[in-house]
């Protein structure tokens, strides 16, 4: 029984370093600040829909009705408020789950009328996963400050860590599977995708949206698009794999990053979010972006504690 748990342990909580979650919090958090403050007069915009088209999804589904104008825009403002200090770690033990609470939020509030957005979904996800760990042990005001000590590598930190990856290959496991569900073997076909990016393009065209010139041009060449359909399912369904070693991990997270990629360059959609490899960052040592000489330089200037020191304030 002590074996198995030791095992159990050793694959949900795995060894890691405060630094690695810290930075992990960084990026994530990071990410999404610039997001909000980016995507923030889309969503204040819903302070003036039309009622009529109110169908609250997730936590929406507690309103009776939609909120008052003013409401939705300080929810909006409240949210990125709190996403600065979740990114910079300020208090963090009490605006992390704040902010990952006023994210799923507003994200929900706005995908309640008519149209579902799902390109936020893995970042809220991996919010709440750091807001409910102790991701400001390092890397943080809340360290610089002293009011949390950082421990040793262990599975304190490495549980979210775990978690993080966990989450991130699922959403991609359920695209496989729902891949697979509507298109059955015929997805793998010479024609399916193609047709599939063929409409999509057409349609963008007509529409007077931007369109991928490159996808258009392969359309000429029906075995490339079933290369593809068979190199991105055996990608998702491939997934769990890059849970099982470190290095499975990199090189799945590699060549989902590039099938990202591929998706921009063929459809001229982009999920930014993955784009950018924020996504993935769980599954690489992204502690060792201190050891960059320019971040090193930034963590002086700020008074940023180094990798591998604890602070003994109380």
């Amino acid at each position: 029984m002590n074996a198995v748990i030791g095992a159990m342990d050793r694959v949900f909580m795995p060894s890691a370093p405060a630094e690695r979650l810290g930075m992990l919090r960084v990026l994530v958090g990071g990410y999404a600040l610039i997001y909000l403050i980016i995507r923030s007069p889309f969503l204040m915009s819903y302070a003036h829909v039309d009622q009529a088209f109110f169908r609250p999804v997730g936590l929406a589904t507690f309103a009776p009705r939609p909120l008052l104008p003013a409401v939705v825009i300080a929810l909006v403002i409240l949210t990125i408020v709190f996403a600065a200090c979740f990114a910079f770690g300020y208090r963090y033990r009490i605006t992390g789950p704040i902010f990952a609470a006023l994210q799923l939020w507003v994200l929900t509030y706005s995908n309640s009328f008519g149209m579902i957005l799902h390109v936020d979904h893995m970042m809220t996800l991996q919010i709440i996963v750091l807001a409910l760990a102790p991701a400001a042990d390092a890397i943080s005001l809340d360290s610089r400050a002293g009011r949390v000590k950082k421990g040793e590598e262990s599975g304190r930190y490495g549980w979210a860590i775990r978690l993080i990856a966990i989450v991130c290959t699922a959403v991609y496991l359920l695209a496989a599977f729902a891949k697979y569900g509507n298109s059955g073997a015929e997805f793998v076909s010479e024609v399916n995708l193609r047709n599939y990016i063929a409409y999509d393009n057409v349609r963008k065209i007509e529409l007077g949206s931007v369109y991928s010139p490159l996808g258009a041009w392969l359309l000429s060449y029906p075995l490339f698009f079933a290369a593809m359909a068979w190199l991105s399912l055996i990608i998702e369904w491939g997934a769990p794999a890059a849970l099982l070693h470190r290095r499975a991990g990199v090189v799945w997270a590699v060549l989902i990053w590039g099938f990202h990629w591929g998706v921009l360059l063929m459809m001229a959609i982009g999920f930014v979010y993955q784009l950018t490899g924020v996504a993935f960052a769980c599954f690489f040592r992204v502690e060792k972006i201190l050891d960059w000489r320019w971040v090193q330089r930034l963590a002086a200037r700020f008074e940023v504690d180094p990798p591998g020191e604890t602070s003994t304030e109380p």
